[in-house]
């Protein structure tokens, strides 16, 4: 599992890289939220861990605004020191998925960080989204729909198609579907094999195959 941290505070964020990489997540952490928006769009994260006074062009609210407007629903945690509630209904109005006020312990932290990546929480207003006119998912139960018919995926079926809804409209890459689904081992005949097998329960075409770089939810 890969994490982008958002820190300005260097003990801190040096703290928090060197716990989370103890316990097995690899971290990319930042001081200024222009790298962050830049890091999003050029590599795969699991999750995103936002502090909200940074510098750069976006504190972490905007910044997750900012992603969201471009359909970039990657779960989201605020590690920030703003504790009024004010604060907090801004951030999650924003969409995040937990908010954590500073100063916390690391062990508070991993928890929070399992929920979110086993939720693998979505903004909480988006419960069924619409695929097309005949299909739906459900984020709560992640679960594909034909009307109200329930489709039977595999794991592997089940695990891409909420990659794909999370980056809907967006080209996921091949890199982030190995990183995500196989943990970066696999041969790319199976990737093929795997997204032809989703794309016979979806709608015809829905899938895009975008050549040498990756695929596409077309919904």
């Amino acid at each position: 599992m890969k994490i982008l941290l958002l820190e300005d505070e260097i003990t801190l964020k040096e703290s928090i890289e060197e716990y989370l990489e103890g316990i097995g997540y690899r971290v990319d952490s930042f001081e200024n939220s222009d790298d962050a928006f830049d890091a999003v769009f050029s590599r795969s994260y699991d999750l995103l861990l936002f502090d909200v006074n940074v510098p750069g062009e976006w504190d972490g609210f905007s910044l997750l605004a900012e992603l969201q407007k471009e359909n970039l629903n990657i779960p989201t945690i605020f590690v920030t020191s703003m504790s009024s509630s004010d604060a907090m209904l801004q951030g999650y109005d924003t969409g995040c998925c937990d908010y954590i006020k500073k100063p916390f312990d690391l062990i508070e932290l991993k928890l929070r960080i399992q929920q979110a990546l086993k939720k693998n929480c979505f903004n909480a207003l988006e419960t069924v989204i619409k695929v097309d006119d005949d299909y739906s998912y459900d984020t709560v139960n992640y679960t594909l729909y034909y009307h109200s018919e329930k489709i039977n995926l595999s794991k592997t079926e089940s695990d891409m198609i909420n990659l794909f809804i999370m980056n809907r409209s967006q080209v996921v890459s091949l890199e982030m579907l190995n990183d995500r689904i196989w943990d970066g081992e696999v041969d790319p005949a199976n990737v093929r094999v795997q997204i032809n097998s989703l794309r016979r329960k979806l709608p015809k075409d829905i899938i895009k195959n975008r050549r040498g770089i990756g695929y596409c939810l077309d919904c």
